[in-house]
């Protein structure tokens, strides 16, 4: 399978419940979790009213909320699900995704540190004609802060994510 396969497959059942899981601000949106690993996390946004702007196309602040999530998810696993912190997320945009359209999200870790991760996560909106990717909308990078101390009370945060991760 190519780097790029589960980009273009259709979103399993139950994935939209799965991100509720694993972050509910995610399945608020309708953000669909396909592949999820310390080293690659993707899924799916159908663009609805609820992720528009008044312009109807995909609001940045939706982007930015994939892009801090995806990354976050990913830090958290890659640091033995340990405590993440984000401090720092910047985010180009290139093109819009307009309501009824599908964007393609994939998050992978660029540094791994002791104390730190920077993570790259890029947009695209699919193609309607062959579900595959077409032209990248976005493109961000996120700093987190990891390997923190996990307060006793959160001691259960990773227990989704270690149900539905590909180690």
């Amino acid at each position: 399978m190519d780097d790029d396969a589960t980009l273009r497959r259709p979103a399993e059942k139950g994935s939209v419940a799965k991100a509720g899981e694993l972050d509910p601000p995610l399945q608020a949106i309708g953000f669909e979790v396909e592949e999820l690993s310390p080293s690659r996390i993707t899924g799916r946004l159908l663009v609805t009213p609820t992720c528009c702007q008044p312009f109807k196309v995909l609001h940045g602040g939706v982007s930015a909320l994939l892009a801090e999530s995806l990354a976050s998810m990913g830090a958290h696993m890659a640091s033995g699900y340990r405590r993440v912190a984000g401090v720092q997320l910047s985010i180009n945009h290139f093109r819009s995704a307009a309501l009824g359209d599908t964007v393609l999200a994939r998050a992978v870790p660029v540094h791994l540190g002791r104390s730190t991760q920077v993570w790259e996560v890029k947009l695209w909106k699919m193609d309607p004609s062959t579900g595959e990717k077409g032209p990248q909308i976005a493109e961000s990078r996120v700093t987190l802060l990891c390997n923190l101390p996990l307060p006793e009370e959160h001691k259960n945060a990773g227990d989704a994510l270690r149900k539905y991760s590909k180690l």
